[in-house]
């Protein structure tokens, strides 16, 4: 399978690190802001890394790059034979994975497109879009990183126990050594804060954002946030979404994890039993690796569903995601 990765900052990066150990997929395209590489044979993620971390766009990659005003235009004029790409973008601003979207419809690309995407609003402006991606003939899957994600698929799959589900709990723990090398994460999960919002977050300088972990030592308590999976759940019929809360810890500083991430959905059994399932990532799989395994693992089902004939969106709540190997 050959697969593209739009955006190519910290999550990106891991994107391709994952893909040079799969033998089932192989990346071709890589797009940041400034430009993209495309090479059929695949391409060296890090060689693609050094061109960014030098130059600052892989588009200045010596043999594969090409520089580009609209790198997303520009790889879609080019007509190149992708199966699938993984929208490793940040959500800045909340109309930006729609209007991503709308960019390969209009092109008349056809395929299979994987986000990782956290907004509940954002998702609905991609609902909104369901039956453009009948007509154009491709496979979205939404929310197919850890949460939503992962975690929302382990929620759709633990509410099989149960005739009623009373609630959904979702709790992560991320631990990076350095916010500059996820800073479109930090950004998003700002907007999350008490008294911020998205718009103020994007608006930040790096200067304003230091300033804000050094008042916190490096942490952010994110609660009640407004996160994806409550949408999902919702939609595949699991439980209405004001059952759904997703809250957790990120410390800025610190590769660790403050606590440990899981889900503990809350049920009603047939015979009236009150219980409670929980799914617990194991506290030495990073952030990076809980996103980019199962976003490529819905990749891969989104592929099987593509070269069967089925266009439309799907969810993470709707798919089991693919083992690749």
């Amino acid at each position: 399978m050959k697969i593209g990765v739009l955006g190519f900052g910290g999550l990106g990066q891991a994107a391709a690190r994952v893909l040079s150990q799969k033998q089932q997929m192989t990346l071709v395209a890589a797009v940041d802001s400034k430009g993209y590489a495309y090479c059929p044979e695949g391409l060296d993620g890090e060689a693609l890394a050094k061109a960014f971390r030098e130059k600052g766009s892989i588009g200045f990659e010596p043999t594969f790059g090409n520089l580009s005003e609209e790198p997303i235009a520009a790889l879609l004029a080019a007509n190149l034979p992708v199966d699938g790409y993984f929208l490793a973008l940040p959500n800045l601003p909340n109309t930006f994975m729609a209007s991503v979207a709308q960019q390969f419809i209009d092109a008349g690309w056809r395929g299979v497109l994987v986000d990782a995407i956290k907004r509940t609003t954002a998702v609905e402006q991609l609902i909104a879009l369901e039956k453009d991606f009948v007509r154009a003939g491709i496979t979205y899957v939404t929310g197919c990183g850890a949460t939503p994600g992962l975690l929302t698929a382990a929620a759709a799959l633990a509410a099989q126990s149960f005739s009623e589900v009373h609630s959904v709990k979702i709790t992560f723990g991320v631990g990076i050594a350095n916010w500059e090398q996820y800073r479109a994460t930090i950004r998003e999960d700002i907007g999350h804060l008490t008294g911020y919002t998205i718009t103020q977050a994007q608006a930040m300088s790096d200067s304003d954002i230091e300033a804000l972990l050094d008042r916190t030592n490096g942490i952010l308590h994110l609660e009640q946030m407004e996160h994806a999976d409550d949408i999902l759940l919702e939609r595949a019929g699991i439980c209405k979404r004001d059952r759904v809360s997703v809250g957790g810890v990120v410390d800025t500083r610190n590769p660790k994890k403050p606590l440990s991430t899981n889900m503990q959905l809350t049920g009603r059994t047939f015979e009236g039993k009150i219980s409670t399932h929980t799914f617990t990532l194991g506290d030495e799989t990073s952030m990076a690796a809980n996103v980019c395994g199962p976003a490529f693992g819905y990749l891969k089902a989104g592929i099987a569903l593509q070269r069967r004939g089925h266009s439309g969106l799907w969810s993470a709540a709707d798919l089991m995601p693919q083992f690749v190997g």
